[in-house]
């Protein structure tokens, strides 16, 4: 009988030998073996891929109505606090940064599941020509609106937007052309940890053990006060992360004792990263409402995990994931930008929509014109560039 995917699955059976007569001969050991849920495996989960659209959306509100930066008398944005022009949206888009939280969590589940059964080639591959295209042009995006609407931002020196298109300036100490790019700096961490269990082979066993492994470095680095080692491991992500990768492998194998702790250590370690990130950063939101959303938003991901949104399939839901990445790096400086031309213009709150319908548009835009040829030719060029190296070491 084929398993439930919202139930256990159930170990494989043990099988003792028998014993012959006057023999020494130890029972065999019990074996478990987790096996892939039927059905399960890269199909696409249209439910996340809105979920991802609906995170950037309330970063973008978050950053244009909910920052403690914009409810300032005589911001740069609005001029007064945006607490007086929109109270109401103030309130709600004080929590919108949690988005970002919520990113990571997909990204734990969405690189595992791209990963499975992928080389690390295909893995190195697959990162390249998904992160870079849309993010190279961000950066050109930027900097041209920077120049053109000067004021409300400060412009970088060109060779600190230069070497914004590696995609390693953290690690250079050199700051992003816009703000927002702090969380590729996280993601790139995770994936240089990850690959050490792609290159072995990814299994349910290993990636429990990654996820045992990363949790235990993240809490023992900062309290050595190993900084290099803390840099690396990424404390104040890696739970995030972690959550998505223990989703995975419960929508992939189904839940069991194991993978509910390993979410709800998570969810207890992320509940007080969220109380960090208010207490030093955000500032206008209640660390109750935090939790609570954030709450929410796992218990949605676990009903992904169970396949109780297996029967959403709404094709519009792949154009709204493909949006999400280049409308994430092009909403903020540009946005506060052209909300700071037109503030006196119009009401506040249709300002606010009519940039994001915007920056939707544009997006799409990006995606098919940009994004997607682009990442055709970096996938060639890749494919060919691996092929020769393949075959010159076979040569030597």
């Amino acid at each position: 009988m084929i398993p439930s995917p919202r139930q256990p699955l159930p170990l494989a059976t043990t099988e003792h030998e028998l014993k012959p007569a006057g023999t020494t001969k130890k029972p065999a050991r019990t074996t478990a073996r987790h096996a892939a849920v039927p059905g399960r495996g890269d199909r696409r989960l249209y439910a996340i891929d809105g979920l991802r659209l609906l995170a950037a959306l309330v970063v973008a509100l978050h950053h244009y109505a909910g920052t403690w930066r914009v409810d300032q008398p005589d911001n740069a944005i609005w001029g007064r606090p945006v607490s007086d022009i929109m109270p109401t949206w103030f309130r709600f888009s004080a929590y919108g940064w949690i988005g970002v939280e919520i990113f990571f969590v997909i990204s734990g589940f969405v690189i595992c599941m791209s990963c499975w059964g992928r080389t690390p080639r295909q893995f190195f591959t697959s990162r390249v020509i998904r992160l870079y295209p849309a993010y190279w042009f961000a950066i050109i995006f930027t900097s041209a609106c920077l120049v053109a609407m000067p004021g409300v931002w400060e412009q970088h020196r060109a060779r600190e937007v230069l070497l914004n298109f590696t995609m390693l300036q953290s690690g250079s100490r050199v700051s992003n052309v816009d703000g927002v790019y702090w969380t590729l700096w996280s993601e790139l961490r995770f994936y240089l940890l990850f690959m050490a269990v792609v290159v072995t082979g990814l299994t349910y066993r290993k990636v429990v053990v990654f996820c045992c492994l990363w949790g235990a470095a993240a809490m023992i680095a900062p309290a050595a006060g190993f900084r290099p080692a803390t840099l690396i491991i990424n404390p104040e992500g890696a739970w995030y992360f972690i959550a998505g990768l223990a989703l995975y492998l419960m929508y992939r194998f189904g839940q069991d004792l194991l993978l509910w702790g390993i979410l709800a250590m998570s969810w207890l370690m992320g509940q007080l990263e969220l109380g960090h990130r208010i207490d030093t950063i955000e500032r206008v939101s209640s660390w109750r409402g935090s939790v609570l959303i954030f709450t929410v938003f796992l218990l949605f991901m676990v009903a992904v995990s169970l396949g109780y949104t297996d029967r959403i399939r709404w094709k519009w839901l792949v154009t709204a994931g493909a949006l999400t990445y280049p409308f994430y790096l092009m909403h903020y400086l540009v946005g506060t930008a052209i909300i700071n031309r037109l503030r006196d213009t119009m009401d506040a709150r249709l300002l606010v929509v009519s940039v994001i319908a915007g920056f939707l548009v544009l997006s799409w835009l990006v995606h098919k014109f940009v994004e997607a040829p682009l990442a055709r030719l970096l996938k060639r060029g890749l494919d060919t560039s691996f092929a020769r190296l393949r075959n010159a070491s076979s040569m030597s």
